[in-house]
C-alpha cells in the first residue's frame, strides 16, 4: 500500500505547480524586448491588434503592418519622450557639426518635430504681417495695419507640406538605392532641422533689407548643413553626392521662400 502512495507522480498532488512558468515569463520578456526594439519602425507592425483566434506572437507576421496606421495607440511610442529629451535634440539642431543622427538612433520621436512646424507656422504668419507692415511703414508714413489671414494658409502648406512630403521622397529615394532606414528618423531630422528659422523669425521683422537677408542666409546654410552632415551617415558606404546636394538645396530653397513670401 505504502508503495503505491509513494509511486504517484507528484505533478499530480495538490498544491504542486507547474514548471512551465519560467518558459512563459521568459517568452513574455523576450516579446516585450523585440517590441522594444522596434519602436522607431514605421508604419507600426500592428498598433496592438489581434485578430480573433490569432496565436500570440505569430500576429506581427500574419497580420498586415499598414494596419497600425489606423490605430491611435500605434503612434504612442512617437510621442513618449521627455522635455528635456526634446531640448537636447533642439539644442544639437542648432549646432550644423553635431551627430545629432546618432542621438535619435535609439529613439526618434515626432513630437518635437510637429511642435516645431506648429510654432513655426503661426510664427511665420504673424511675425510676416507684422514685418510687412514695418517695411511699409519706414517707407510710407500713412500706412495702416492689416493683417492678411492668407498667411495662415500658405505658411501652413508650406511648413507642413515640406516636412511631410521632402523627408518622404528622400525615404523612397534612399529605399531605391538600397539603403535601409526609416521614415519616422527622416521625418525626426527634418522636423528639428526647421527649428533655427523660429528664432530668424524674430530678427526678420526688424525693417532693414540687408540685415534681413544677411540673416536668412546665414540661416539657410545652416540649416542646409545639418541636413546635409545627418543625412550623410546613411549613405557612408555609398557615393550619392547628388542626393545630399540635392536636399541641401531644398532645405535652403525654403529659407528663400521664408524671407521672399513672408517678409518682402
Amino acid at each position: 500500500m505504502e508503495e503505491g502512495y509513494t509511486s504517484l507522480p507528484a505533478s499530480h498532488l495538490l498544491g504542486s505547480v507547474p514548471a512551465v512558468i519560467a518558459e512563459d515569463k521568459t517568452t513574455s520578456i523576450a516579446s516585450e524586448a523585440a517590441s522594444t526594439a522596434n519602436l522607431h519602425l514605421f508604419p507600426p507592425s500592428n498598433g496592438g491588434y489581434q485578430a480573433p483566434g490569432t496565436p500570440s506572437g505569430a500576429d506581427e507576421q500574419t497580420t498586415s503592418s499598414w494596419q497600425g496606421v489606423f490605430s491611435i495607440s500605434s503612434y504612442s511610442s512617437y510621442f513618449n519622450v521627455d522635455t528635456d529629451v526634446v531640448v537636447e535634440r533642439i539644442i544639437s539642431s542648432v549646432y550644423p557639426m553635431n551627430d545629432f543622427y546618432r542621438k535619435i538612433d535609439g529613439n526618434p520621436d515626432l513630437y518635437g518635430p510637429i511642435w516645431i512646424s506648429a510654432t513655426l507656422m503661426f510664427m511665420l504668419a504673424a511675425l510676416g504681417n507684422f514685418g510687412t507692415y514695418l517695411m511699409k511703414k519706414r517707407n510710407d508714413s500713412s500706412t495702416t495695419w492689416t493683417f492678411d489671414v492668407t498667411y495662415v494658409e500658405w505658411s501652413a502648406c508650406a511648413i507642413f507640406g515640406y516636412m511631410l512630403a521632402v523627408p518622404a521622397a528622400f525615404y523612397f529615394l534612399l529605399q531605391y538605392f538600397g539603403f535601409r532606414t526609416s521614415l519616422v528618423r527622416l521625418w525626426c531630422m527634418w522636423g528639428y532641422s526647421l527649428f533655427i528659422f523660429m528664432p530668424i523669425c524674430l530678427l526678420l521683422v526688424v525693417p532693414v533689407e540687408l540685415f534681413r537677408w544677411i540673416i536668412i542666409l546665414l540661416a539657410g546654410i545652416a540649416s542646409s548643413w545639418f541636413i546635409a552632415v545627418n543625412l550623410k551617415a546613411y549613405t557612408q558606404s555609398s557615393d550619392l553626392m547628388m542626393l545630399i546636394v540635392g536636399a541641401m538645396v531644398l532645405q535652403f530653397a525654403l529659407a528663400l521662400f521664408i524671407k521672399m513670401f513672408f517678409f518682402p
